[in-house]
């Protein structure tokens, strides 16, 4: 019998009953429009059931400590495979997380230095700054100190008398303030800026050498000895080194506006105690370790002598190889992983999973080209076909061109979105798909050349990897900003959003998922369409919430129970007395407009657009049409929908606030080509309508739209941050960059498709 997965009536979602069989051992690719049905196969069925069968393995000890996984809504499944999965969402990390941690390194390289570097530290832990014996007693492990910012703290042009000194606690209002000007050591009319040097330096920085200066504090009932101290180590004694969260005269929020923060002198930044900085391994301290980029790390690795280190540094050896073949070799393990862009983050998610020896699993990526360059894409691409050649199966949820294009297998779900997906519309070999959809091609053309008048413009720009770079954004236009990820785009449009108070940011994080979150919620106007069930029958508006007064008292506004089963697998069953709409029969007893509440969130945007008259209702409504989402339900739960319609639902909700400068940050993530034409659609329309449209993105087809573009690059990383082209789109065609050879690549293919 042939090797392959074989799955029977599958109905997760908006599943239509169907039947699949899947090759082993190949690269399968799912592809269609978004909401067509692709994830509830792979992820909701596929990759749940793998889980579920994997726990069931272990005792029900082990499997009270696990993650339960309810069996998915499927007939059989047959010789499925380990799932190894790499979801489209992105990496929740906390600030302490770095690539180090997130690789699994940092305990490793601790240990590697515990055992052979010189002077000896005993523990690997100790090694560590957040262990109480590694930490910098200076910064606590912050690499940061708090410096008092002298330029807030004192207004130079200013006396005394006439409130020099900002700090309220320090200025004449206060004690301090009146004890400064009255002890005889400064001129209180003078300003401080005409202060002779002297008296200036013992006013700041108070005596020099240890000197003692007497300063009388007078008071009506006689003269109190005090000494002068200096304002600046009068504000670090008082204000800054010390616990201030128990003083009611000063919060922690009004001394820090007078610092800011340094590189911290004892550690240079590590968080590490001085000790453990002397610990060292061939001339190497284990800060310095951490600072060095893939290759270089690879190379200390391989330098590393003695049976023991060797041991330990072989097995260290796989993954830095790994983050060097994903494109990620100008990294260090120092990194956050809270500062990596899109296409970083992406690629560090599945060199993370590419660890394991074992074969005949099933790698699951979702959407693996998110983010990245077409340059980019094709290392991933290899990476695949490696995973292939050790007999591993390979399922990839895509829509990239370039991705399709290495596929052994293709299926195809649709033909439409949501209710009108959920079916096969193709699967078979690639060559056996002759009516692949392509974008519009034979009568393409290039948008017209615009002159521009006026533009947004940010100077000087510093930001993480940028090179003090200056641009310019035509207004009433649509501008690309191009380039490999890591180049320095995401710091760029971050520059522009906090320059310009009319600009709208649209960005990569995700929309909070929850079953309780559905669209009429997320877009806000759940809320009026309470009110106005409430003001037709005059009742409470709560009555109208499934988590408030309106919930079934049975299933408490789930729209389902959960028997307790012990260890077993979770059993979710549709409530009999709401029969799965959630909310009470009083609540659905009431109607607007001869409609109930469930009836209202049963209908689509186009539906419910002929219902209310609101404008606040018909405008989000709208909104929701004119991204794509015009055939889901108002109650349908976000935690259901697919990568691309949360990608589309994101523009929606961010929409609804109106201004002149629209920044996008990869807003064609998980949309298939179909969704990217409606999507191009709606900026035209923004620009038209005299608004200026910033676009970062990979996905050509949009680049080809774009009236302006600017490229980052060369490369990523701190070889990045320079500005390798900036003009109009047909000059850009003209040049001879990363980005250009792949954009006429596809102008080619659509004027020959």
């Amino acid at each position: 019998m042939k090797d392959e997965i074989r799955l029977y009536g599958m109905r997760e979602n908006n599943l239509k009953n169907i039947d699949m069989t899947l090759p082993k051992n190949e690269i399968v690719v799912f592809t269609g429009l978004s909401g067509s049905g692709k994830s509830s196969v792979v992820f909701d069925t596929i990759a749940k059931e793998s889980k579920r069968q994997l726990t069931k393995d272990f005792s029900s000890y082990e499997r009270r400590h696990m993650t339960l996984y309810r069996r998915p809504d499927v007939d059989k499944i047959e010789n499925l495979s380990t799932a190894v999965v790499v979801r489209q969402r992105a990496i929740h990390s906390s600030s302490r997380s770095d690539i180090a941690s997130y690789m699994d390194i940092g305990p490793m390289m601790r240990l590697l230095f515990s055992r052979i570097a010189e002077p000896k530290i005993q523990e690997a832990s100790d090694l560590s700054k957040y262990s109480r014996y590694g930490t910098c007693p200076t910064c606590d492990g912050n690499g940061l100190e708090i410096e008092v910012d002298l330029g807030k703290l004192v207004d130079f042009d200013k006396s005394l008398r006439d409130y020099a000194v900002q700090f309220a606690p320090l200025s004449p209002s206060q004690w301090q303030g009146r004890w400064m000007m009255t002890c005889g050591l400064f001129d209180p009319d003078l300003p401080i800026k005409d202060y002779p040097k002297e008296d200036y330096d013992l006013f700041i920085y108070g005596p020099a050498d240890g000197g003692v200066v007497l300063a009388p504090f007078h008071t009506k009932n006689g003269d109190h000895k005090s000494w002068w101290d200096g304002l600046i180590p009068r504000f670090e004694r008082l204000y800054v080194k010390r616990d201030i969260s128990n003083l009611k005269s000063v919060s922690k929020e009004d001394v820090l506006a007078f610092c800011h923060y340094a590189r911290c002198g004892t550690c240079k930044g590590t968080g590490l105690h001085p000790k453990v900085l002397e610990s060292k391994i061939n001339g190497f301290n284990i800060a310095d370790i951490y600072n060095l980029e893939m290759e270089e790390l690879l190379e200390f690795l391989e330098s590393v002598e003695g049976d023991y280190g060797k041991t330990l540094a072989r097995q260290m050896i796989p993954t830095v190889k790994q983050l060097m073949a994903m494109g990620l070799g100008y990294l260090n393990l120092n990194r956050q992983v809270s500062t990596l862009s899109g296409g970083e983050a992406q690629r560090l998610k599945i060199a993370s999973k590419l660890g394991s020896t074992l074969n005949n699993l099933c790698y699951i990526f979702d959407e693996p080209s998110a983010g990245l360059h077409p340059e980019e894409v094709k290392k991933i691409g290899t990476i695949f076909k490696a995973l292939r050649d050790r007999h591993n199966t390979v399922l990839i949820v895509e829509h990239d061109d370039q991705i399709i294009d290495m596929a052994d297998w293709i299926v195809e779900m649709g033909p439409g979105s949501g209710r009108h997906g959920g079916e096969i519309v193709f699967q078979g070999k690639p060559e056996a798909l002759e009516d692949r959809e392509k974008r519009s091609g034979g009568d393409f053309e290039l948008p017209e050349e615009k002159s521009f008048e006026g533009f947004y413009e940010v100077s000087h720009v510093k930001k993480n990897n940028l090179k003090n770079i200056s641009v310019k954004i035509p207004k009433n236009s649509l501008t690309g900003i191009c380039g490999v990820s890591g180049s320095g785009k995401s710091s760029l449009i971050d520059a522009i959003y906090e320059r310009y108070d009319q600009a709208i940011m649209i960005d990569q994080k995700e929309i909070g998922q929850s079953r309780r979150s559905n669209l009429a919620t997320y877009m806000g106007i759940m809320d009026k369409i309470r009110s106005l069930f409430a003001k037709e029958n005059k009742v409470d508006k709560g009555l109208f919430s499934f988590n408030s007064k309106g919930a079934c008292p049975t299933c408490k506004g789930k729209g389902f129970v959960e028997p307790d089963v012990a260890y077993s697998d979770p059993v979710k069953i549709i409530c009999e007395d709401c029969g799965g709409e959630r909310y009470s029969k009083e609540a659905r007893s009431y109607t607007y407009s001869g409609h109930s509440i469930v009836d209202v969130l049963h209908m689509t945007a186009e539906e419910a657009k002929d219902l209310f008259d609101d404008d606040m209702i018909r405008k989000r409504l709208s909104l929701l049409e004119e991204v794509g989402l015009s055939y889901l339900s108002l109650g349908q739960a976000t935690s259901t929908l697919s990568g691309g319609e949360l990608q589309r639902l994101k523009l929606a909700h961010r929409l609804r606030r109106r201004g002149e400068l629209y920044i996008f940050d990869e807003p064609t993530r998980g949309l298939h080509t179909a969704d990217v034409q409606n999507f191009l659609a709606l900026l035209q329309n923004l620009v038209e309508n005299e608004n200026t449209v910033v676009v970062i993105e990979h996905d050509m087809e949009v680049l080809l739209h774009a009236d302006y573009i600017l490229e980052l690059g060369p490369v990523a990383g701190k070889e990045g941050g320079n500005i390798i082209f900036e003009g109009s789109l047909r000059d850009f065609l003209n040049e001879d960059t990363k980005t250009s050879y792949y954009l006429k690549k596809a102008l080619n293919a659509k004027k020959d498709g």
